[in-house]
């Protein structure tokens, strides 16, 4: 029996598609499919994926193609979890209109990764958004739920260009 599910399309979806919704839907949109996936997760192949108002979980599984020359996982895996999961969730709370960029973030890494760890869980939670910045905080953990990795952000905040927004 082989796998039916389509394979993801992944692209970038055009600005004004993305100011015309509130974020909550737009990321929501991503996750069931009916717009691309970005495609840097194309490296990471995310699955499972929800979003809640605040709330972004990510899981994925972590293989020999993430390894570093030293022969241990890349710690550009965990960024990229921590760091989609962290902005989804500023995304998810910003007003149709409204979009947002990654100023910093700051990774702490706990427990080593490898191809046998399993399905890992990428959990971003906002922690204050506003109208020029958010800041968020993502945790990865396994399937006995012990940490390994974590991190927080500051998102700048901004309007899309008038232009941009439908109706105006």
């Amino acid at each position: 029996m082989h796998d039916t599910t389509p394979a993801p399309e992944f692209g970038v979806t055009p600005t004004e598609i993305m100011a015309s919704m509130p974020g909550i839907d737009f990321v929501r949109a991503i996750f069931s499919g009916k717009l691309p996936e970005p495609p840097i997760m194309q490296t990471v192949e995310p699955f499972d994926c929800t979003a809640e108002p605040g709330v972004v979980v990510i899981h994925s599984v972590p293989g020999f193609r993430h390894y570093n020359p030293i022969g241990s996982l890349h710690g550009g895996y965990a960024a990229i979890l921590l760091d989609s999961a962290m902005g989804l969730a500023v995304h998810s709370m910003l007003p149709a209109g409204t979009g947002y960029t990654t100023l910093e973030f700051k990774i702490s890494f706990i427990r080593g990764m490898n191809q046998d760890t399993g399905p890992v869980r990428s959990e971003g939670r906002t922690l204050s958004v506003g109208r020029r910045a958010a800041t968020a905080e993502a945790r990865i953990t396994d399937a006995k739920g012990r940490l390994l990795a974590h991190a927080t952000t500051t998102c700048l905040v901004f309007e899309f260009p008038s232009e941009n927004k439908k109706g105006t």
